[in-house]
């Protein structure tokens, strides 16, 4: 779907689908054929089923849109095949690397799955005709992050291939692409629904695929961990973010953790907040509201899909950036010996702080903080510029410390692999968190005094606990997936509605 070819000009431009030619054609799921032992639950057998309506299984509604202009996806066993097939000589260089022999080697594949989604907002055309659609989206995307065997008479399984490019919109399949808001919990759930009953048949069951000429056996296991905090919020159950059950890992409260920053256990899990949500539902103690709340945590919805308790290393720079952003400018007013600012006073000191960052780092400002900002803010050089107009020297060192651990701290849930690339970091990291919440509460007081931001609580208390859990945060974040919501608004804006001939497929 993603080849690209050269116009005459040179310049890169998209093919839309429907010139794909025919030897093209095994790009994209439905090509191959293969089977399940024992076979799906309320799945088709058919192999050979390409782009579907999203909306099959489910009822006509009556709406707005017209239900058939709302969502495209392939099914989900048919999608892992042909992303299990683009792989098919990675996986046998694996095997032939290990000295694996391919006659010994058919069955005790494990296949680790990374699922990502992500809302857009205005994904509006500027022109074009075709029917009315809701002006946001979401993907839901999947990355093969792993493939591995257990030999006969081993006790460790073999990793034979691993995805070294686990952020790329390259590595990131689209499975499931749909108009509809991801505030609108009714409708993504709805449209969500058939892709968790195919992913939770696929657990129970083997996938038998010819790979290598030989057929093999395939378990799939599904890590969801590719979603911003709103996303699990909604696809658990959870209040919104604005909570005070501040933490999707641990049931902590705004106001406890930032008292205690940094001494949390990840104890949340989706079973336990089914648990919860049962509790909630039917109040077998008769309690009150208030009582309710406090003994379910914060749960109040039915948990949807299942995702996987950890933290995603986007949004928790940008979310750290915003916030380091906010105490700039609060060291920029002064506000540690001021009460009250007034709107104004903080208008100027925000303007004080743009005009300073433009100037020394070349940093327009921006509406919404994204990735690119927040990464060329949380810098030594961006510190040095805010110090400039702090006049303490005092609250300047402070700014420089805590801008240094945090730069010492960041790798660890950045990098892929954070015990082979940053060693060092990685065993400071609950040393320098102390440090960092140390700070925060003494110097910083004024800002984190029964207040706390999510990201920094997790940043602070989690990110030890999950690295040693999976070997790294940063492979399992949802980048791959942000950056296929650039290539989809591309494809939507060049290539949508642009033939006589118009077909869904092709906005989508």
């Amino acid at each position: 779907m993603y080849r690209t070819v050269k116009a005459t000009s040179g310049r890169q431009i998209f093919q839309p689908l429907h010139t794909l030619r025919a030897a093209e054609k095994e790009l994209l799921p439905g090509y191959h054929p293969f089977e399940w032992q024992p076979a799906l639950k309320s799945v088709p057998t058919s192999c050979h089923v390409g782009i579907i309506d999203g909306l099959s299984g489910w009822v006509a509604s009556v709406d707005d849109s017209p239900a058939d202009t709302v969502t495209r996806r392939f099914r989900y066993d048919v999608a892992l095949v042909s992303a299990l097939k683009d792989l098919e000589e990675d996986i046998m260089e694996g095997l032939r690397e290990r000295g694996l022999e391919d006659i010994a080697c058919t069955s005790g594949f494990s296949v680790m799955i990374k699922e990502s989604c992500d809302g857009m907002g205005d994904v509006s055309e500027k022109h074009g005709g075709g029917p009315a659609v809701p002006e946001k989206a979401v993907r839901f995307s999947f990355t093969i992050m792993s493939v591995s065997i257990q030999a006969e008479g081993e006790d460790e399984a073999t990793t034979i291939f691993r995805e070294p490019k686990p952020n790329s919109e390259m590595s990131c399949k689209p499975l499931c692409l749909m108009f509809v808001d991801e505030s609108d919990h009714e409708t993504l759930t709805g449209v969500l629904g058939p892709v968790v009953a195919e992913r939770n048949a696929m657990k129970h069951s083997r996938l038998i695929l010819s790979v290598g000429g030989l057929s093999r056996s395939f378990r799939f296991h599904f890590r969801g961990t590719g979603y911003d905090e709103k996303m699990v919020r909604e696809m658990e159950g959870l209040e919104a973010s604005g909570s005070t059950y501040i933490c999707t890992l641990c049931d902590s409260t705004r106001a406890e953790a930032s008292h205690n920053m940094t001494l949390h256990s990840v104890t949340r899990s989706h079973d336990e907040n089914l648990e919860r949500y049962e509790l909630w539902r039917t109040n077998p103690h008769s309690e009150s509201a208030e009582e309710l709340r406090d003994r379910v945590k914060g749960v109040s919805a039915k948990p949807f899909m299942e995702t996987q308790p950890t933290l995603d290393a986007l949004h928790c720079d940008i979310g750290n950036a915003t916030e380091f952003y906010k105490i700039f400018q609060d060291e920029i007013g002064e506000v540690y010996h001021k009460a009250n600012p007034s709107r104004e006073q903080r208008r100027s000191w925000r303007a004080a702080l743009d005009k300073q960052l433009r100037k020394k780092m070349k940093l327009k400002p921006v509406m919404r903080m994204n990735g690119n900002y927040a990464r060329k803010l949380m810098t030594r050089e961006a510190v040095e510029a805010v110090c400039e107009l702090v006049r303490s020297e005092e609250r300047q060192e402070a700014l420089r410390e805590l801008m240094g651990l945090y730069i010492q701290m960041k790798p660890v849930w950045r990098s892929t692999c954070p015990a082979k690339e940053c060693p060092d970091q990685l065993c400071q990291y609950s040393f320098n968190s102390q440090r960092f919440a140390e700070l925060l509460s003494t110097v910083f007081k004024y800002r984190y005094d029964g207040k706390i931001t999510n990201y920094l609580h997790k940043t602070l208390a989690h990110v030890p606990e999950i690295v040693e859990r999976d070997g790294s945060i940063g492979a399992w974040a949802s980048e791959g997936n942000e950056s296929g919501n650039k290539l989809f608004r591309r494809f939507r804006k060049m290539n949508a509605r642009q033939s006589k001939t118009f077909e869904l497929e092709d906005v989508l």
